[in-house]
């Protein structure tokens, strides 16, 4: 599994049946968050205010188009009673990612963000 940081973008045709799905400033970031994506999966640390931070595995079906569902599951410290699983559309999960990535390159760490552990826990 390659890191965020080795991720090759993916190319214009895949691409540009997104572009609609997001604002303009996260346009730059999406062809790397669709090759994210089509890996299926992703390793990183959830960070805890006060605590250290907990490993995840997350995996997901890929499918083509953005309005298709996909659904992701996430396993805390390898524990399979700490896994959790949410279904949402690809697009919704991508822009899940483009955040990943934005916040990659700002802290080095991996995480998603607060709002789809959110929606992952189902608290909204």
């Amino acid at each position: 599994m390659s890191t965020i940081e080795q991720i090759k973008p993916a190319n214009r045709a895949d691409v540009i049946i997104y572009v609609p799905y997001y604002s303009k400033n996260k346009h730059s970031w999406l062809p790397h968050a669709i090759a994210l994506y089509r890996q299926a999966s992703l390793e990183g640390e959830r960070q805890v205010e006060g605590g250290e931070p907990i490993p995840f595995v997350a995996s997901w079906y890929v499918s083509k188009l953005p309005s298709e569902l996909t659904r992701c599951r996430l396993q805390f410290d390898g524990q399979a009673e700490l896994s959790y699983e949410v279904t949402m559309s690809n697009s919704e999960f991508i822009d899940y990612l483009i955040d990943v990535i934005m916040n990659f390159k700002r802290s080095k760490t991996t995480d998603f963000p607060r709002t789809f552990y959110r929606k992952l826990l189902r608290l909204e």
